[in-house]
């Protein structure tokens, strides 16, 4: 399976997986259609979120939306919990909410804890230990107790959660809802880890999923809301990120690494994107 995108595999029939992560090894960028939720127990996580370098600390939390994009760094001496849930565990029909409102809650919001009120951090990190508990020692309850503390989760985070003073970009895959498209979707990803560094071409990549490219350009921006062109420079921008950030190499070396025709393609591709270029990007990453 593609390590770009994570079908999650649930623990429970409440469709909710929850596990300590103490790998303090670095992770490649990914993203589910699950929320995710990060919890450091111990020590420091450093994170790569919407082309930002983030720090969370001990008790910092940090919510990933439906479909957002992210990537853990080496932290070494550190704990994190995880939390990944479905949405649709919120029954709209006998709740009244909508799942898409639920998705621009989280798409719209100030996922960083440090942003949040004292009472609301207090709140969810009350409840994301009294869900972890309930992993520790597995009764004919369980599913009973996660079910209700994610229902009080939701339901302070509709109340309390903070949201950005200006309307954000929809996640590029907030809108994947079924397992059959992330399938799919995970045959092209797949493609795409595989020969981001060779010329992948319109033509091959709807070839592999047998459509047309008319149609392989209408299902791609639908689901990911954004061309197929420009979802490969971005992964390609991914790539490049994370090379800069654990390896010392050439700017050549760099290039041909992460999928990119030239150097000055890169550079060029880079510097619009970051706003400085590949060099000062990594120069900001090793004084951190």
């Amino acid at each position: 399976m593609s390590h770009y995108i994570e079908l999650v595999k649930f623990d429970s029939p409440v469709n909710l997986k929850i596990f300590e992560n103490d790998n303090t090894l670095a992770s490649f960028p990914h993203f589910h259609k699950e929320v995710e939720i990060i919890y450091v127990k111990k020590g420091c996580v450093n994170i790569a979120y919407q082309n930002e370098m983030m720090v969370l600390h001990e008790s910092e939390m940090i919510i990933f939306p439906s479909g957002a994009t992210h990537a853990f760094l080496s932290s070494p001496d550190s704990v994190r919990y995880v939390y990944q849930f479905d949405l649709a565990i919120f029954d709209e029909k006998l709740l009244g909410v909508s799942q898409l409102h639920l998705i621009q809650l989280f798409d719209h919001a100030q996922v960083d804890s440090k942003n949040w009120s004292d009472e609301l951090v207090q709140i969810v990190s009350d409840l994301l230990d009294k869900l972890f508990q309930t992993t520790l020692v597995p009764t004919i309850s369980v599913h009973y107790l996660q079910l209700g503390y994610l229902m009080q989760l939701m339901g302070i985070f509709l109340e309390q959660l903070p949201q950005e003073a200006t309307e954000k970009k929809a996640g590029h895959h907030a809108e994947l809802k079924y397992k059959e498209d992330l399938v799919l979707l995970n045959q092209i990803f797949s493609y795409i880890e595989t020969h981001f560094q060779e010329d992948i071409t319109l033509d091959a990549i709807s070839a592999l999923v047998g459509f047309s490219p008319y149609y392989f350009t209408r299902f791609f921006k639908k689901h990911i809301g954004q061309t197929f062109i420009q979802f490969l420079s971005d992964y390609r921008l991914e790539q490049a990120r994370y090379i800069l950030s654990q390896e010392r190499l050439p700017m050549v070396a760099v290039a041909e690494k992460s999928g990119f025709s030239s150097v000055k393609t890169f550079h060029h591709v880079f510097k619009k994107s970051q706003g400085i270029s590949p060099l000062q990007y990594q120069k900001h990453i090793n004084d951190q």
